[in-house]
């Protein structure tokens, strides 16, 4: 069985001689994320983990704030949901093309994602995975 030091290396975590780690924001991002789900508590998984939970708890401030980005979680909720772009026109976009082709992408201007009275403006070449991201890092707008 491997020690914690042999598991958080085989993470990337970096084991300074001190005894201090320094944590890639992915693993960083996974602890956080595993920290959030139903019924689990900071301090227990920050003892998994051979953390603080003062650390653990100041990733998730990271996270809310938006400075850490956290994994999709497989059964998160999310799904596909109708896009509108406008150009001074509004046109409603399918909400499920039926198989997009990369001959038929066409850029776009600019992307505006509205939360509240905070508007976040994307340049249109902002990739998908970017785009995923960012709206995974806001979180549900309820």
């Amino acid at each position: 069985m491997a020690t914690t030091v042999e598991f958080l290396r085989d993470y990337g975590v970096e084991i300074r001689a001190n005894g201090q780690k320094r944590w890639p924001d992915d693993v960083k991002a996974q602890i956080v994320a595993e920290s959030l789900k139903p019924g689990v508590t900071v301090n227990a998984v920050a003892a998994r983990y051979g953390l603080r939970a003062n650390h653990l708890s100041e990733w998730r401030g990271r996270a809310r704030d938006g400075k850490l980005v956290l994994p999709a979680l497989a059964d998160d909720g999310f799904c596909f949901a109708p896009l509108v772009l406008s150009d001074g026109h509004a046109a409603a976009v399918p909400a499920r093309p039926e198989r997009p082709c990369q001959s038929e992408a066409q850029p776009l201007g600019s992307i505006e994602i509205a939360v509240g009275q905070v508007m976040i403006r994307l340049d249109g070449a902002t990739t998908a995975t970017r785009i995923a991201e960012i709206v995974r890092a806001i979180g549900p707008s309820s």
